[in-house]
C-alpha cells in the first residue's frame, strides 16, 4: 500500500469515526423514512404519467375508429353511385386506419401492463413503507428510553463527564480541608509548644518562665499572709523558713537556667549580643525583683 493510499485509508477512517460520533439514529430513521416517501411519491408520479400516456392512445384509437366509420360510409355511398374509385380510396383509407388502431391497441396493452407492474410496486413500496414506519417509531422509542436509562445510569454511578467532573470537584475540596485542617492543628501544636515567639511581645522564654515563677511566689506568699491572718497557717518561723528555702531553690533553678542560657548565648553570632545582653539585663532585674521580695517576706 502506498503513500497516499495509506493517508486516503486513514482520512476516510476519521470520517468515518466522526461522523458515527455525529449521528444520531433517531434522525437518521427520519431521514431514511423520508426517503422512502419521496420514492413512494416518484413510482406514484411515474403511474400517473403513464395512465395520461395511455389516455391519449385511447383517445387516438376513438378518433381512428371514427374515421374508420366514416370511411366505411364513403365506401358504401361511392358503391351506391357506380364510383368505384371513390370507393376503393375510402376501403384504402379505412384498411389504413385499422392498422393504426391496432398498432395503438398493442401500446395500449403494453401500457396497461406496464401500470398494473407499477401499481403493484407501489403497492409493495406503501406496504413496506408502513412497517419502516412502526419499525421506526418502535427503534426510536426504544433508543430514547436507553438513552434516558444510560444518563440516569450514569448520574447514579458517577461515571458521566460531568459527574466525573464533580466527583472530582468534591475530592479536590475535601483534600483542600483535610490539608488545612492538619495545618491548623500543626500550628496550634507548635504554638502550644512555645516554638512561636509571639511577635507583639519582647519577651523570649526565660523572661516568660521567670515571670511565671514570679507570679507563684507572689500566690504563694499571698496565701500564707491569708491563712496567718485567719490563724489557719502554720507558725511564723516554721512559715518563713519553708518560704525561705523554697525562693532559694527557686533562685538556684533560675541561676543554673541563666548559665546555660548564657553558654547558648556565647554560641551565636555577633548580630544577636545585643538582644542577649538586653535579655541577661531583664533576668538580673527579675532576680533583684526576686531577692526584694524575699527579703520583704523575711522582715
Amino acid at each position: 500500500m502506498g503513500i497516499l493510499s495509506r493517508a486516503s485509508y486513514v482520512i476516510r477512517s476519521k470520517l468515518n469515526a466522526l461522523l458515527n460520533r455525529a449521528e444520531d439514529p433517531t434522525e437518521s430513521l427520519d431521514y431514511s423514512y423520508e426517503q422512502m416517501r419521496d420514492e413512494l411519491q416518484d413510482v406514484k408520479q411515474g403511474i400517473a404519467d403513464l395512465t395520461t400516456q395511455k389516455k391519449r392512445l385511447e383517445i387516438q384509437k376513438r378518433k381512428l375508429e371514427e374515421n374508420v366509420e366514416k370511411h366505411n360510409r364513403q365506401a358504401r355511398e361511392a358503391v351506391q353511385q357506380d364510383r368505384d374509385d371513390l370507393a376503393r380510396k375510402a376501403l384504402e383509407k379505412k384498411k389504413s386506419k385499422m392498422a393504426q388502431i391496432e398498432e395503438l391497441e398493442g401500446q395500449i396493452a403494453k401500457l396497461n401492463d406496464t401500470q398494473e407492474q407499477l401499481v403493484e410496486k407501489k403497492n409493495k413500496l406503501q406496504n413496506r413503507i408502513e412497517e419502516f414506519r412502526t419499525k421506526k417509531e418502535t427503534m426510536k422509542a426504544r433508543y430514547e428510553a436507553a438513552e434516558a436509562s444510560s444518563r440516569v445510569s450514569e448520574a447514579m454511578t458517577g461515571v458521566g463527564d460531568e459527574m466525573e467532573d464533580v466527583s472530582r470537584s468534591i475530592e479536590r475540596a475535601e483534600e483542600r480541608t483535610e490539608e488545612m485542617e492538619a495545618r491548623a492543628e500543626a500550628m496550634d501544636e507548635l504554638e502550644d509548644s512555645g516554638a512561636f515567639e509571639d511577635a507583639l511581645s519582647d519577651k523570649d522564654s526565660i523572661d516568660r518562665e521567670l515571670e511565671s515563677l514570679s507570679t507563684n511566689s507572689e500566690v504563694d506568699a499571698e496565701l500564707e499572709t491569708l491563712k496567718g491572718e485567719m490563724g489557719k497557717g502554720e507558725p511564723a518561723s516554721g512559715g518563713d523558713a519553708s518560704t525561705d528555702e523554697e525562693i532559694e531553690a527557686e533562685l538556684e533553678d533560675i541561676e543554673t537556667e541563666i548559665d546555660a542560657d548564657d553558654l547558648e548565648a556565647d554560641l551565636d553570632e555577633d548580630s544577636d549580643r545585643d538582644s542577649d545582653e538586653a535579655t541577661d539585663e531583664a533576668v538580673d532585674v527579675e532576680l533583684e525583683e526576686s531577692e526584694a521580695d524575699a527579703d520583704e517576706q523575711r522582715n
